[in-house]
């Protein structure tokens, strides 16, 4: 499979897990949601390295940085950060 094939791939899959994660606040106890949301923007960290910004601009509005500031050690942010160090592994494997 070519590269801009999986790009796409995993653009979809960032997509479907901002659609089951969108209403995500910090009272959320689901601590799945939470490694969800974080796992896309692991995904869309390294997206973005090789040039597909633009391309998740159209599918989702990205999280800021400081999405969990001050949080990193609460569950949610634990299960969030586990998720996005995961997110960034993988989808630089499957590249």
């Amino acid at each position: 499979m070519d590269r801009d094939k999986r790009i796409q791939q995993l653009l979809d899959l960032v997509g479907r897990l901002y659609a089951e994660t969108g209403e995500l606040s910090e009272s959320d106890g689901d601590l799945q949601l939470w490694y969800n949301r974080g796992y896309a923007n692991g995904m869309i960290q390294v997206l973005r390295e090789l040039g597909a910004a633009d391309q998740i601009a159209a599918r989702v509005e990205a999280d800021t940085a400081d999405r969990l500031a001050g949080q990193e050690f609460l569950p949610w942010g634990k299960a969030y950060l586990h998720g996005f160090e995961m997110g960034d592994r993988e989808t630089r494997e499957v590249l």
